[in-house]
Order: structure tokens, then C-alpha cells, then sequence
């Protein structure tokens, strides 16, 4: 959606024509709140109910006795001039104040008014400057399966006249989960720590956004370790596609980071002077992402990074992100990557203030703590507990769904499926693509034709909301649940979220549970708007999320699993499975569907240890992270 336009400046000669049209315009902002929209028509009643009056007046006087004379009728000439110059300023001078108070009226309303901000799903669509030109026009809702929403809608009709609830509140593994513990924070007596004389100096510009940035930080750390060097603590590169200026300071306490750390890892907080004006390039201390593969190992940094930094002592990793594979790896330097995203990297109180300010509005009513909320919210998570509002067992906290949606416009462009817009749609894609991605348009001219059908049977498509709510209905959550909506954008706007929002109205988000004034600190800095999603979506009773590559989710749900102690259930959707799932809508009844969903959902939930290869930050399973009291876990 584009900016609205400033509201025109009345005119002193208002017709009666004018001021029914600037009361329309006004009506316009009012279509977001029924009762807003209702004052402004009471409004518009009584300004035209004035007006007649006034112009019948005026008929009447115009109309007069055609019998008197005429000296008298010069004197009723010269009242009657008098008369109307009187009323004319009268009306103006009336019209401009109701105008004013109806003006008044809607600005007070659209800002304080929390049960509209709760209705207003403008929140959840808003563009931002990059995407303002793809999601100005309001569109009808976008429906692909329209058997399948009907069928649901009715299912979910019968289930809240059922007092039982749906068993993906928990995780039905629970007893196999709890046996695994946090222990990425316990020293281990043979580990020699650091090994004599510093090679020399590491420096990280880490690019991305908050979850990128974090990985890169402690891929960092496992690097400065395998090269027995010094970190400097890790800077974040300013990017114009997140537009945020935060360093690490602004997100992570610096000293609790450095304290964490200082028996594996030498870190400081800036660069000696004698390497700060040296010109690294020409040296070959300037490293980035084309001089190391994607998932580099550790004889990568041994043959590559190593005799630089002996030989000039400082390499300065640039735009460093995902520049360290997971496997093959010595287990110590997988155990430094999960002490220092699982126990040294802490948000700053701030975060932590703010963050459990959002927990206790979602909540509604406290709980006991948990291990996660702990870790994330630190001493805030007792502070925000007002001393007379001591546990209630009577009043349960509000248990709340968090759902992590990934259907912004570059990832929607980017993936090249059709998601049933049609062909406008199609050619905003395509030019989005187009002024984006050239790389991705050169690619495409020398590839053989895609074909979106293809792409999604393939599980490569995006979830739309559509799809992410037929698969929690399918689950059977009920439609008056709670759902925190995180993620940015969602494109298409409220016409893609209409079948979501049709099933499940609940949806909350930072923007609707916290005050303009309480969020002003964050406006402009994404990474620490980002901070409070992660927060509020790790400390919910459910998390679901529409993409597993999504570093959001990867990071979420790795901490679910670290610090849930087998209570903290994750839905990961299988795309693939899904795609073939959802392809027979017209066909398929709910018992078959719901069956389907919920077996895929479950096989996902097994408890298994990490897998080769795969992140330790999101599946923190295994021993060098977490402490099995059992070897049945498979």
C-alpha cells in the first residue's frame, strides 16, 4: 500500500456538492473501523441537516411578500444583504469547526484505539519503500482452493462446540525429547583452551540481517579458534535492503559475550591502531565470500586464510556469513558454535525490557517462567510481573501460536512459482525480478523454460497464508486461536491474507500489542524489531513456520529444541509432501485431508540427533551441544 495523501485544506466557499465529497474522502479512512465509520456518517448527517436548513432559510427570504412597496422593499434589499453576509460567515465559520472535530475525531480514533489496531490487518501488509510500487492497489482476495477453505470452514465450525482441544499443543515425543539437556556451556577439563601466542588478528563484517548476522558471529568464533587467532568483535555491514545502522553493541551485551567466551577465545573490542590505517587489499588480508566456498571446511581456512594471517598478521573476513560447513568438524569447535548462540550471545535490556513487555500483553496472564523465557529475557522476564499479579492458577496465561509467515516479495519474485494472482500478477513478478535479480534474469535467458508446476511439486514454492491456514486447520487448531504473525511484508496484502484471517481473525503482532511510543525505539532499526519476533515466537506454546530454510525459523526452532525440554513443540510443514497433498482440493474430503497434514506434521517431530551436515543452530541435538541421559533416541 502506498502512503496515504495529507488531507485537502477546506476552502472558505464550501458548496454543499464539496462538503459532501470531503466527507466521503473522510468516510475512505474510515472503512478500516465500522464504529469510526459510523461516527463519520453521524457527522456528515448532521453537517447536511444544517446546511438545508440554512438553504431553505435562504428560500424563504428570497421568496418574500411581492406586495410591499418599494421603500420598504430597499429596506428588506439592505436586511437581507446583512442577513445572508451574517449567515455566510455563520456557515463558514460552522463548517470549518465541525470539519475540524471530524478530523479530530478520526485521528484520535486511528491512534488510540487499540481494538481498531487489533482489526487493522494493515499492519501485517504494510510496504515498505522498496515495495511500495508492487502493493499499492487493493485487490480482491486471492483463492487457489476454494473446495478445501469451504470444507474447513465448516469442520472448524464443529470443533469449537468440542471442549477438546487439538493434541499439537504438545509435543508427542515429549518423554524421547526431555532425556536431551543444554550442555554446550560446561566445561570439559582435557580442553586445553587457547594454544599459546595469537597468530594474529581476525576482523568479521557480517552481512545480512539478525539472524544471518548471528550465525556469522559464531561461525567467527569456531574460526578464530581453528586458526588460534584473535577475533575482534564482529561488525555488521549497513545494507540497503534492511536499512539498519546497529552494531553489535545495540543487540548483544558486549561484556556477558566476552566473559562467555574468554577461555576459548581471545576476543577484543577493537583493532589495534597499527592495523587500522594499513591498506589490507594489496597485502591479500582483505578475504571475501568468492575467495572461500559456501560451506567451507576447516582445512579451507587452514590452506587459504591461515598463511595470510602468520604472514601479515590480521585478515579481515568481509561480508562473512555462511563461509563454515557444519560437518566435517572437530566436536570442540561445534561446541563453541552452541556456547555462543545458545548461552553467549544475550540481547541487550532493551530487547529484553520490551521483549517481555510483548510476552506479559500476549499472555494476558503470567505463568511460571520457563527455561527459554529465562534466556532471552533475563531478569526482565520477573520484572514485568507486577508484584500484585502473582500466579493464578485460576486464570491460565493465553496460549498463543506463533507463525512465522515467508511470503515477502522478493522471496515470492525470486522463486518463480505461480501463486494463482493471474497475469497482472505475473507481470509484477516478473518486474520485480527484473529491476532485483539481473543476475537471476540472465540466468533464466540461458536455461531451458521453468515450469511452476514443476517447481512446486518439487516442494520449491513458498507457502501462501492460504496454505499455512489449511494446514493448521488441518491440525485441528481451533478458530479462535491466538496466532502471533511475525515475518515482514506479506505481498499480495490483504487480499493474500484474506483465507487466513477468514479462518483464524486472532492474528496479533508487535505492531497491534505495543504502543507507537513503546516501539519508537525500534522503528529504525529492523535487526532489533526483528530481536522481539524471535523472542515472541521461541517463547510460544506452538511455533509453525512456512519455510525451514528460513534462518528466523532455523534459529527459533533450535532453541525451542535447546531450551524446551521436550515442551515446546515445532510445525514444520514438508512442502513437497504438502504440494502433493493440496494438488487433489477438489477431490480429497477433510477426514482424508486432516489425516494426511497431521501424519506429515508428526513423522517431522520424531526426535532424532542432528544429522550429518546439517546446523547445529537448528538442531542442536547431539553431544557436542546438548547431554543425553539416553541412548534410545532415534
Amino acid at each position: 500500500m502506498g502512503k496515504q495523501s495529507s488531507p485537502k485544506s477546506p476552502r472558505p466557499d464550501t458548496s454543499m456538492k464539496d462538503c459532501q465529497t470531503r466527507s466521503s474522502e473522510s468516510g475512505g479512512f474510515a472503512g478500516n473501523d465500522p464504529s469510526l465509520g459510523r461516527r463519520l456518517s453521524g457527522g456528515e448527517s448532521s453537517w447536511k441537516s444544517k446546511a438545508m436548513s440554512l438553504h431553505s432559510l435562504s428560500q424563504n427570504d428570497n421568496h418574500g411578500n411581492s406586495k410591499v412597496g418599494s421603500f420598504k422593499g430597499a429596506c428588506v434589499g439592505k436586511r437581507h444583504a446583512w442577513f445572508s453576509s451574517k449567515y455566510v460567515r455563520s456557515v463558514a465559520t460552522m463548517l470549518a469547526y465541525v470539519g475540524f472535530l471530524i478530523m479530530l475525531d478520526s485521528l484520535m480514533v486511528s491512534v488510540f484505539d487499540p481494538m481498531w489496531l487489533g482489526r487493522n490487518i494493515s499492519t501485517l501488509t504494510k510496504a515498505d519503500d522498496d515495495h511500495t510500487a508492487y502493493s499499492e492497489e487493493e485487490k480482491p482476495p486471492v483463492q487457489i482452493y476454494g473446495h478445501l477453505l469451504s470444507i474447513a470452514s465448516g469442520a472448524l465450525a464443529e470443533k469449537e462446540l468440542e471442549q477438546q482441544e487439538t493434541r499439537f499443543w504438545k509435543q508427542p515425543y515429549a518423554a524421547k525429547a526431555s532425556v536431551w539437556k543444554p550442555c554446550a556451556d560446561r566445561k570439559v577439563p582435557e580442553y586445553p583452551g587457547r594454544l599459546g601466542k595469537s597468530n594474529g588478528y581476525i576482523r568479521v563484517s557480517a552481512n545480512g540481517g539478525l539472524n544471518q548476522q548471528r550465525v556469522a558471529i559464531c561461525n567467527a568464533v569456531a574460526v578464530a579458534a581453528l586458526l588460534n587467532a584473535t577475533l575482534v568483535l564482529p561488525t555488521f555491514l549497513y545494507s540497503n535492503v534492511w536499512k539498519d545502522p546497529s552494531q553489535f553493541g545495540d543487540i548483544y551485551q558486549e561484556k556477558h559475550f566476552l566473559d562467555m567466551m574468554k577461555e576459548e577465545v581471545d576476543i577484543v573490542k577493537e583493532l589495534p591502531s597499527r592495523f587500522k590505517s594499513l591498506d589490507i587489499e594489496p597485502i591479500g588480508s582483505l578475504i571475501t565470500d568468492s575467495d572461500l566456498p559456501k560451506e567451507a571446511t576447516p582445512n579451507d581456512y587452514m590452506e587459504k586464510v591461515l598463511p595470510i594471517l602468520i604472514r601479515n598478521g590480521f585478515v579481515h573476513l568481509l561480508g562473512f556469513g555462511n563461509r563454515l560447513g557444519f560437518d566435517p568438524m572437530p566436536s570442540q569447535l561445534q561446541k563453541l558454535r552452541c556456547k555462543c548462540n545458545f548461552h553467549a550471545l544475550k540481547f541487550v535490556p532493551k530487547i529484553q525490557k520490551v521483549g517481555a513487555l510483548l510476552r506479559q500483553r500476549i499472555r494476558k496472564y503470567e505463568a511460571e517462567p520457563t527455561a527459554l523465557d529465562k534466556q532471552l529475557l533475563g531478569d526482565y522476564i520477573s520484572s514485568s510481573i507486577p508484584s500484585n499479579r502473582p500466579y493464578n492458577a485460576t486464570k491460565p496465561p493465553q496460549k498463543y501460536l506463533a507463525l512465522h509467515l515467508r511470503f515477502e516479495i522478493d522471496m515470492v519474485a525470486y522463486s518463480l512459482c505461480d501463486f494463482g494472482g493471474g497475469a497482472n500478477e505475473k507481470q509484477e513478478l516478473q518486474a520485480y525480478r527484473e529491476s532485483h535479480f539481473p543476475l537471476l534474469i540472465k540466468r533464466l535467458r540461458k536455461s531451458k523454460t521453468v515450469y511452476t508446476d514443476e517447481l512446486r511439486k518439487k516442494g520449491k514454492c513458498p507457502l501462501t497464508p492460504e496454505e499455512a491456514a489449511l494446514v493448521l486447520a488441518g491440525l485441528g487448531f481451533k478458530t479462535g486461536t491466538s496466532i502471533y504473525l511475525a515475518g515482514s511484508q506479506i505481498y499480495g496484502g490483504k487480499s493474500r491474507m484474506h483465507s487466513l484471517t477468514s479462518l483464524y481473525p486472532t492474528l496479533i503482532t508487535k505492531e497491534t500489542l505495543l504502543s507507537q511510543a513503546e516501539l519508537a525505539p525500534f522503528r529504525n532499526f529492523s535487526s532489533q524489531m526483528a530481536a522481539l519476533d524471535l523472542i515472541a515466537c521461541a517463547t510460544a506454546d506452538v511455533f509453525a513456520m512456512t519455510d525451514s530454510g528460513s534462518q528466523l525459523a532455523s534459529l527459533v526452532s533450535g532453541f525451542r529444541t535447546y531450551y524446551g525440554g521436550g515442551n515446546a513443540p515445532t510445525l514444520r510443514p514438508n512442502k513437497k509432501r504438502l504440494a502433493a497433498i493440496l494438488h487433489e482440493n477438489s477431490m480429497v474430503e477433510w477426514n482424508g485431508f486432516e489425516e494426511r497434514v497431521r501424519r506429515m506434521i508428526e513423522e517431522d517431530q520424531r526426535v532424532r540427533p542432528r544429522r550429518f551436515g546439517r546446523s547445529v543452530y537448528r538442531q542442536p541435538r547431539s553431544p557436542e551441544c546438548m547431554c543425553s541421559s539416553s541412548s534410545s533416541s532415534n
